[in-house]
């Protein structure tokens, strides 16, 4: 087993006043050599967006794209004719293929919408470009890696161009868990969202993360105050 370690506060960090934003890799006025990507992981931004602000209408392509709000609910629009609000709970995933155009806004004017944005590389390129949503049971996350986001459709999470998995456990306090892959040769970038866990002999408290490459399955102690973790299993190398 191999892996790096990146603590929360050594990510890229900006604040645009409407938005405060953290990169996990290089992004915008964050540029780093060193964290470029983690395998097909291009992106995992943590942002919080203020009451009725947003990011206008711009365009991606090539580029399978998922949306995890944690707090509050967040408005989408897109060139696709989707009209839709993003909930906490809902996980968001658009297959920007061969080009498409959106926008997000905060949907309450009053209170901020904290969530993450991952960019993944797809598997094949110039596919036609898709959006989907899907409600998560919350309760399947409780001691448990629930499957949100998975490499073919399936009920209960939605679905990208990659043979990519992310999962979202939230743990019991002094408990202990197993990761197993699903797919040899990926690799897994856990990142702790709340809480306080173990890895291989690293430490994570909240935002910290630890990449895993070169294990078939790993075990996870969780801290004394439980831990919710996000796990994203990705391919190590571009196709």
């Amino acid at each position: 087993m191999k892996t790096i370690y990146h603590p929360a506060d050594s990510r890229g960090h900006a604040n645009h006043g409407w938005l405060s934003t953290h990169h996990s890799f290089s992004f915008a006025g964050y540029q780093n050599p060193q964290r470029m990507r983690f395998g097909v992981l291009r992106v995992l931004n943590d942002d919080e967006v203020l009451g009725g602000r947003g990011f206008g209408s711009h365009p991606h392509d090539n580029m399978e794209i998922v949306s995890i709000p944690l707090e509050g609910d967040l408005e989408h629009k897109d060139s696709m004719g989707n009209t839709t609000v993003i909930r906490e709970g809902d996980v968001q995933v658009m297959s920007a293929g061969t080009g498409v155009v959106h926008s997000e806004k905060n949907h309450h004017p009053d209170r901020p919408v904290k969530f993450l944005q991952i960019w993944v590389f797809p598997r094949e390129r110039n596919v036609e470009p898709r959006y989907d949503q899907v409600r998560i049971d919350p309760a399947g996350e409780a001691d448990r890696w629930q499957e949100i986001v998975t490499p073919e459709p399936r009920e209960g999470a939605v679905w990208v161009h990659q043979d990519a998995y992310f999962s979202i456990g939230r743990f019991t306090a002094d408990g202990n868990t197993q990761y197993k892959v699903h797919r040899p040769g990926n690799g897994v970038y856990l990142f702790v969202l709340e809480g306080a866990a173990e890895v291989a002999g690293q430490t994570l408290g909240r935002r910290d993360a630890l990449g895993i490459t070169e294990a078939d399955e790993f075990p996870v102690a969780i801290g004394p105050d439980g831990a919710r973790i996000l796990a994203l299993e990705v391919p190590m190398n571009l196709s």
